[in-house]
């Protein structure tokens, strides 16, 4: 890097942006542009995945920008999940604070090799940047992780929302041909899977 930091300056309507966002005059930076508060809150799992996910990015610390870090609080009610899905942009690491998680990811094709594993308080493990993976709360009670992200800005990709919530829709003919279905069975699906 050719400086210590690079605030993000989200009001800029300047032309010259360094990965996304204009740098703020470093001598204007202040403590605020490198802090969160809110880690220590649980989320609300009161929803059909049974999860929530509470970022720590570019959007909520302005002096992420271009250190190429992130983090997430995930909480998971019994039987909750973060369902499959994908972070373009970025290598997760995920620890287990409280709880017991099932995780995995699952490799490019042709092998699409499924590595999975049940962690415990303490355990860590990665997902590679850009393949699917997953956690889901084996307890009856609530489990709660960490993970770092390698992106101030990770994006994500939920499979399901992705393939059959597309707007347009993918094609019918497309999906059966996928899915080895039939046409008119290519869209049976509860519409609460997008929710």
């Amino acid at each position: 890097q050719l400086q210590d930091f690079c605030v993000a300056d989200r009001t800029s309507q300047g032309m010259f942006f360094v990965n996304g966002f204009a740098c703020k005059d470093p001598k204007t930076a202040v403590a605020e542009d490198f802090f969160f508060s809110g880690l220590h809150m649980a989320g609300n799992t009161s929803n059909k995945q049974g999860s929530a996910v509470t970022a720590v990015n570019v959007a909520q610390i302005a002096g992420l920008n271009t250190l190429g870090i992130s983090l997430v609080r995930v909480d998971y009610a019994p039987n909750g999940q973060n369902p499959p899905h994908i972070h373009p942009r970025a290598t997760e690491i995920l620890t287990v604070l409280e709880g017991s998680l099932y995780v995995g990811f699952v490799t490019s094709n042709p092998e699409n090799k499924l590595f999975a594993k049940i962690l415990n308080k303490g355990d860590v493990f990665v997902f590679p940047q850009g393949l699917i993976h997953f956690q889901f709360n084996l307890g009856t009670n609530k489990a709660v992780a960490i993970a770092a992200l390698s992106s101030k800005n990770p994006g994500v990709i939920t499979v399901a929302n992705a393939v059959l919530g597309s707007k347009p829709s993918i094609s019918d003919d497309i999906l059966a041909k996928a899915f080895q279905v039939d046409k008119e069975h290519s869209r049976q699906y509860p519409s609460s899977i997008l929710d």
